[in-house]
């Protein structure tokens, strides 16, 4: 292995009470790529900073090999006092450096370079400082969430680029699939040190999951250990004294390690107050379009979704995603055709900027909305530092003003005042934005297991993979489709595209697209029919839904006491468990023979 070209060892910083840092440790070698993970608030981006020289430790060795270039990319890129973002981007070179490196990487990242950066919205300025980063192709390149406010298009693009660089890369990122494909070393900061995993982050989880199973049977052996000393002390031979203050000490020694461990960080409670069910058809639209200008981002898009549908939109920045969400949810009225939506329906709505927070507010009044210490969840009267604690706030932060919240706390925070209002209908716009894996994760849960309907818009194609029951993406020129099953399959149905390659593809207009559908099927005179058709792209939802129904109702019968309970409820929970399963091998053969039919009739 060549001989690091970083090493941080026996890194220690405090900012008073628990140190974030404790010991840590990260190096890193000519071409690794490691991925930096932890939970918000355990000092990742600190130590990504000391790594770069912009924090100095307070104890602790940095060692940075004299010849090697470093690079950092920020969460907030500061471009005060360039012009624009060819100079901003630039600045960056060295003396030897490429000029025209940092052109091609600003025209990959849809950047002119003339852009004022006054002017960039929160992508642009994300692909500008990027650019930046990468220009020099640094030795040592560390990008702090690389790929917050990316579409899918530049974060494949930006996938590959990394793969094929000569560069180090130690990377933080929220995002599973990204992590997954560039990652070849994986470095977990937990409980203010670091630990290594010489394995990508698609092996990471099952790793964590022994450490801290083994740790819980050290702390369990331990608490044994104590026991039987405590016992021994008590009724053992006293005549031995010396002998007995020696244990006494070890048992002392004993009783501050079992007091000062540190047991994993606790993991968010989150639950979605759920309204009282919606009508089945909870939005029809029928020929929408939307033009700004000469620009039309949406023409004539109709669809149908049903109570329990899990809706995704993708695409790129620009295409009109969230045009498209307000329109369907009635907050937007089209220029053509007509939306209507069900009735009975409760709104929760995460948009894409966030809801506007005064800064001064504290949590509780943000909470409660200023009426008193209580709020309703679920139909339950919560004091306000206990549904906190939900989402893994500590109770004296009730008082703290929202403008001392890391990002990542403050989308917590937004996310329970959404979670705490009575609903059928999620709206999501980014809801993983700055979101750590274990409260994605929750996250995912909560979405998957909701049983009203949720319309979402994500970049992150694992999050869309776990949670989706159907995709709407731009096919170019204004025009949508909606395909059954999550991002993957939306990929599949495409012939395995990208949407990078596809929107590359799109003809430019009408007639030319028109030309560029695919073929007929090879077999004469044999097609499927509307009804055949419908039940190929909506069984795959249907299958989710009697999945998660099987689930919650193996929950239930978990329960050792519900027989005991009441023994009725539970003859009657297993009896629809078995419909549910028999239900949901009807509907995979349905799907399986349908699927062969249509694969026969395509060739």
């Amino acid at each position: 292995m060549a001989p690091p070209l970083l090493i941080l060892d026996g890194i220690k910083l405090s900012f008073g009470g628990q140190p974030l840092l404790d010991g840590a440790a990260l190096s890193v070698s000519a071409g690794e790529r490691i991925a930096l993970v932890g939970r918000n608030g355990s000092g990742k981006s600190t130590l990504l900073r000391i790594a770069a020289g912009l924090v100095e430790p307070q104890d602790g060795e940095v060692f940075r090999h004299p010849s090697a270039t470093v690079r950092y990319l920020p969460q907030v890129p500061d471009m005060d006092g360039f012009a624009s973002v060819r100079a901003y981007v630039e600045a960056g070179l060295g003396p030897a450096d490429d000029p025209h490196r940092a052109t091609y990487l600003m025209e990959s990242l849809g950047l002119t370079g003339e852009e004022r950066p006054d002017d960039l919205s929160g992508g642009e300025a994300r692909r500008a400082a990027l650019a930046r980063a990468m220009a020099p192709q640094p030795d040592i390149l560390l990008l702090d969430e690389p790929t917050n406010h990316l579409d899918l298009t530049v974060i494949e693009w930006l996938e590959d680029e990394l793969i094929r660089s000569p560069s180090a890369v130690i990377l933080i990122s929220h995002d599973r699939r990204f992590l997954e494909r560039v990652s070849r070393a994986t470095v977990w900061l937990d409980r203010s040190v670091t630990r290594r995993l010489d394995k990508g982050f698609a092996h990471f989880e099952a790793w964590r999951d022994t450490i801290l199973e083994e740790e819980e049977r050290e702390q369990h052996k331990l608490g044994r250990q104590i026991v039987r000393e405590e016992h021994w002390l008590r009724y053992g031979v006293t005549a031995r004294r010396k002998r007995n203050m020696r244990r006494l000490g070890e048992l002392q020694a004993m009783r501050g390690r079992l007091r000062s461990h540190r047991g994993p960080e606790g993991v968010a409670a989150m639950a979605a107050s759920e309204a009282a069910e919606s009508g089945k058809l909870v939005i029809e639209a029928k020929g929408i379009a939307k033009s700004f200008g000469a620009l039309t981002v949406v023409r004539d898009f109709s669809t149908r979704i049903q109570r329990g549908d899990r809706i995704g939109l993708v695409g790129p920045n620009g295409a009109g995603k969230t045009t498209l969400l307000k329109m369907l949810t009635g907050e937007l009225t089209p220029d053509a055709g007509s939306v209507r939506l069900g009735v009975g329906l409760e709104i929760a709505t995460l948009d894409q900027k966030r809801e506007a927070v005064y800064p001064l507010e504290t949590l509780a009044h943000y909470l409660t909305d200023g009426r008193g210490e209580t709020l309703v969840v679920n139909g339950e009267e919560r004091h306000v530092v206990s549904y906190m604690k939900d989402f893994l706030f500590k109770p004296e932060q009730a008082r703290t003003p929202v403008r001392e919240l890391s990002g990542g706390e403050r989308a917590r925070l937004i996310l329970a005042r959404v979670l705490a209002r009575p609903s059928n209908l999620l709206v999501l716009d980014e809801p993983t934005n700055d979101l750590d894996m274990e409260t994605l994760e929750l996250l995912q849960e909560i979405v998957a297991g909701f049983s009203g309907t949720v319309i979402l818009v994500s970049h992150d194609r694992d999050f869309l993979d776990r949670t989706v029951t159907g995709v709407i993406a731009p096919e170019g020129d204004g025009r949508w489709l909606h395909y059954a099953g999550g991002y993957s399959d939306m990929l599949a149905q495409r012939g395995g595209d990208r949407l990078a390659d596809r929107r590359k593809a799109a003809p430019a207009n009408p007639a030319a697209k028109a030309t560029a559908q695919p073929s007929e099927p090879k077999a004469a005179g044999k097609k499927l029919s509307y009804k055949q058709k419908f039940a190929l792209d909506s069984l795959p939802g249907k299958i989710a839904q009697a999945q998660s129904a099987i689930a919650a109702l193996e929950a239930k019968l978990a329960d050792p006491k519900l027989y005991e309970r009441d023994a009725n409820a539970f003859a009657q929970t297993a009896k629809k468990l078995d419909a549910e399963r028999a239900a949901l091998a009807a509907m995979e053969d349905e799907w399986l023979e349908l699927e062969m039919l249509r694969e026969e009739i395509e060739g």
